[in-house]
């Protein structure tokens, strides 16, 4: 049987399916799993929200949302502004190493 780790590491990279589409740039809203209410602009369907002609990108909210995305409910909201997102898994982005967000996520202390 595999480790808890392990199967959290796999839902993790199972989580991203449905953001490849972002890797191409594209901001084209897709369906969403439904997390509560579904997010502005998209309507229930089963168990996913499915985009409305007016509807904009929707993420499942893990935290504070990205810059140039609001809140809404369980959902950030792309706006105007917004680039594409994936979701931080760990203490790295997707294609940072381990080592590079330690040295961002610490602050110089050596400087005065």
């Amino acid at each position: 049987m595999p480790s808890s780790f392990a199967i959290r590491r796999w839902l993790g990279w199972l989580a991203l399916i449905p953001l490849a589409s972002l890797a191409d740039g594209s901001m084209t809203p897709q369906p969403v799993v439904k997390l509560g209410t579904c997010p502005s602009g998209y309507s229930t369907s089963a168990q996913y929200c499915i985009p409305g002609p007016r509807a904009r990108l929707a993420l499942a909210k893990r935290g504070r949302c990205p810059s140039g995305y609001v809140t809404s409910g369980a959902y950030c909201l792309a706006g105007s502004q917004a680039r594409p997102a994936l979701p931080k898994i760990g203490a790295a982005c997707p294609g940072q190493s381990h080592q590079e967000s330690l040295i961002l996520a610490v602050p110089d202390l050596a400087r005065p």
